[in-house]
């Protein structure tokens, strides 16, 4: 692993598995509260010591970062696609973004500005100018999941280098090398020994060393409800961004071009086999169109190939781990057992669970009010826009959310009513560029994400006043 500019063993190490068929593929070492904090004390060390790091230097290092990851990026995406759950054409897409990321970030840090000050629009301060500018807080703590395991790292990785600051990386136990090759080349790209460390281990060992140090300034979290929970709770007084995941809504209204609403709902739903945040779990279909709706997204549903991830024509490939895979197999059973019907999918073999589609689920199942983050998804039949909206704002989540439909009247009392942080207006909540601002409201997190709105929350100002 990466620590503070050198890479390091440890005692002890933990295995690495491909879900797919649970082969064993590295050892990687296992931390310790000591490694944790030998990191973030090396790192406020390193950020101290480039406190006037200036931002020409910190965008080269960002593009070489990216030249070194394009020249690597068949090697990235075998990785992604062996240690995770992506197909390898999902992996290959992955790498690409993730590029991109760092791109926007060497192109922010160039934007990263201050303004001026009217201090005479106050009486007795006509004598004063002044302007404020923005500086890093320092060191940032980041938590990063599974289900990208190389551009949510580089969205916590890329702003944190760009606006000056130091950052300690802990990757999801189950996807860590990705993690681990963004380091190589940031290291290939001649970045500052002790501003980048990324630290292997389990969450209930290092997250809380890490997220309560008192060096560390900012928490960046992307993960579930529950561990969000803690980290609030354990950070103190600090910057904190988190995004804790969603149950995601797409509305279907009767106008709408059906066949790309279909086709739109099938990407979304499926996709990353579900484990995707801002993926679809809900549908609300108008009801004179719901028969035709549900048709058509089950013939498309049913066509996914389901298998090896590797292979090129394979659109769904396991879920992270057998465990996940039973978990999403018990929900499903559950909105059974209370009247919900499966339309398609709804096996299970070892890791691997069919997309599934589901009707007739009560809304006091759990698989409705919770983020299920597998390949299921229910479709619920509406008679009104205002019905779906107030549906779509039912759970406690509120990410993204899309609606379909050609009437501009529909599509903005969506805009306006629906309780999240995106609608995406003729496609699904499953629709983000990593440059916007992303994030969302209720359990669905704090702050933004998005390179600019990563830096914002990186950075604190400060105000000059000069009496003249």
């Amino acid at each position: 692993m990466l620590l503070a500019g050198k890479w390091v063993d440890a005692a002890q190490t933990f295995g690495v598995y491909d879900p797919q068929d649970n082969r064993l593929i590295a050892h990687v070492p296992l931390s310790t509260k000591e490694d944790m904090k030998r990191a973030i004390d090396e790192a406020e060390t390193a950020f101290q010591r480039h406190k006037d790091w200036p931002t020409h230097e910190r965008i080269k290092v960002l593009k070489a970062t990216v030249e070194y990851m394009n020249e690597n990026k068949d090697l990235y995406a075998q990785t992604i696609a062996t240690e995770g759950s992506k197909t390898i054409t999902e992996a290959r897409g992955e790498v690409k973004r993730a590029m991109q990321t760092l791109e926007i970030s060497a192109e922010e840090a160039r934007r990263l500005k201050g303004e001026t000050i009217n201090f005479d629009q106050n009486e007795g301060s006509e004598n004063r100018v002044g302007y404020y500018y923005r500086f890093p807080v320092g060191v940032v703590g980041a938590i990063t999941p599974f289900n990208d395991p190389l551009n949510l790292v580089a969205h916590k990785v890329g702003p944190a280098i760009a606006s000056g600051n130091a950052i300690v990386v802990k990757p999801a136990s189950v996807t860590p090398l990705s993690a681990l090759l963004l380091a190589d080349a940031f290291e290939a790209a001649g970045l500052p020994k002790g501003m980048l460390s990324v630290i292997t281990g389990s969450g209930s060992e290092l997250g809380e060393t890490l997220v309560q140090h008192p060096a560390v300034k900012m928490v960046s979290f992307t993960g579930g409800l529950n561990a969000g929970e803690k980290v609030a709770e354990q950070s103190g007084i600090k910057h904190i961004g988190m995004e804790l995941g969603s149950n995601s809504p797409a509305i279907v209204m009767s106008d709408c071009d059906l066949d790309d609403a279909v086709s739109s709902c099938v990407a979304g739903s499926f996709g990353a086999v579900g484990q995707n945040c801002i993926g679809v779990q809900r549908i609300f279909v108008e009801r004179n169109v719901y028969d035709e709706f549900v048709k058509k997204m089950v013939f498309q549903t049913k066509a996914l190939k389901v298998g090896d991830k590797l292979l090129h024509d394979t659109d769904v490939g396991p879920l992270i781990t057998e465990k996940e895979a039973m978990r999403v197999e018990d929900w499903v059973n559950d909105a059974v057992d209370q009247g919900g019907q499966i339309l398609a999918g709804g096996v299970r073999k070892g890791a691997f669970y069919s997309p599934t589609i589901l009707a007739d689920v009560p809304e006091s199942a759990k698989i409705v009010k919770e983020e299920i983050f597998g390949p299921v998804v229910s479709v619920f039949p509406v008679d009104s826009l205002e019905e779906a909206v107030e549906k779509a704002n039912s759970v406690d989540y509120g990410l993204q959310a899309g609606i379909f439909t050609k009437n501009l009247d529909h599509a903005f009392y969506a805009i306006q009513h629906l309780e999240c942080g995106g609608v995406m207006v003729n496609d699904t909540s499953d629709y983000r560029i990593d440059e916007m601002p992303f994030g969302g409201v209720k359990n669905s997190g704090l702050g933004r994400e998005g390179i600019r709105f990563s830096i914002e929350t990186m950075t604190e100002p400060k105000v000059v006043a000069i009496k003249l």
